[in-house]
């Protein structure tokens, strides 16, 4: 249902037409600060930061950036409408509450769509490019399949996420949607990315950065079992993508104006837990020794066995730049970033050398 006729590489697209001013919401955290580093790479600096900082360590991520401004998500609204925050040719939205297990549904109703819808609103009233973050726990269990290719409402309808996060998510969808909206913005469902940047994010974080820790402390990975008799231990199968790779997606689709709709992001290709987590062991030049625990009875009936992303639409609007092979992206990731304790950004400090 939306435009994708041309066929320039992502690469020159974004040359064409580079940023002038833009506003990230979630950006100290995890995909967001990782935009901004890649917006600093290609020369753009005149960035405008809000998230809400907190306790946690996620300022780290903003000291290695180059940005104008900094403001706390509660302060935006107010400082958006009043146009003391100026204007925005391009608006990243990746700001919202993520984790999976939370079970406050009137939160992430207010926090992951209410405010995504008014603020898609404000955007399009200004004019501004508006590219938001939508997520793969919309599929559910993927009884009705993980395309992105949305041809009716009944298409979208027809999904079951299996938490409050995913519904939060596939509610904004739905909103796009029924708006006719989805014929001027962007929305993006990850899949499980990985990657620096995401210390903060507590029992959120991926399964290598938790790796890391266990084999560190005590030299064994815990894995949940199976508790189904179609996938044995370990062999639950997920779409992986490292952070490096899905900002340049990212981008190549919100700085293209011909390009519209829900767009799946991911590697289009399936691995293992026991895949995952023997790169990380390899990473650390140990022998893999992994032990199996039971899964919570409260996560049983929400747990994704198989995720795999229908890239087609993406391919479609002119990306075809391959993602990095899982063993390479969890090497990079373990000795760049985690031996080290370094952020995006911080890969020239002294050390060893990337």
């Amino acid at each position: 249902m939306s435009a994708m006729t041309s066929s320039t590489s992502p690469e020159s697209t974004s040359e064409m037409r580079a940023p002038q001013r833009v506003l990230i919401t979630g950006g100290a955290g995890f995909i967001g600060s990782a935009l901004a580093w890649e917006l600093n790479r290609r020369g753009c600096d005149r960035l405008v930061i809000a998230d809400r900082l907190g306790e946690t360590d996620k300022w780290r991520n903003l000291a290695a950036l180059r940005f104008e401004d900094y403001l706390e998500a509660d302060d935006l609204f107010v400082r958006l409408e009043n146009g003391q925050l100026g204007e925005f040719d391009l608006v990243l939205h990746m700001g919202a509450c993520s984790a999976t297990t939370e079970k406050d549904a009137a939160y992430l109703i207010r926090n992951n769509y209410e405010f995504t819808r008014r603020l898609g609103s404000w955007a399009l009233q200004q004019g501004a490019r508006f590219t938001y973050a939508s997520s793969a726990a919309t599929y559910g269990a993927g009884e009705q399949g993980m395309s992105d290719e949305i041809e009716t409402a009944e298409s979208l309808h027809r999904l079951r996420p299996l938490n409050a996060y995913g519904y939060s998510k596939h509610l904004y969808d739905l909103y796009a949607y029924r708006n006719g909206l989805l014929d001027r913005i962007v929305g993006l469902k990850f899949f499980n990315v990985f990657g620096p940047n995401e210390d903060h994010k507590g029992e959120m974080r991926s399964v290598v950065r938790k790796a890391y820790e266990q084999i560190r402390e005590r030299g064994f990975v815990e894995l949940f079992r199976s508790h189904r008799p179609d996938y044995e231990d370990g062999m639950q199968e997920r779409d992986f993508l490292y952070v490096k790779d899905a900002v340049q997606m990212v981008l190549h689709l919100a700085l293209r104006p011909d390009v519209s709709g829900i767009f799946n992001l991911g590697s289009g290709r399936t691995h293992t837990w026991l895949d995952l987590t023997g790169a990380v062991f390899r990473a650390l030049e140990m022998t893999p020794n992994v032990q199996f625990i039971d899964m919570p009875e409260a996560l049983r009936a929400r747990y994704q066995y198989y995720t795999r992303a229908d890239l087609g639409r993406l391919r479609a609007s002119g990306y075809h730049a391959e993602t990095t092979p899982l063993a390479e992206a969890v090497s990079d990731y373990v000795r760049i970033y985690l031996m080290h304790d370094r952020r995006l950004g911080d890969e020239s400090l002294p050390g060893e050398s990337p």
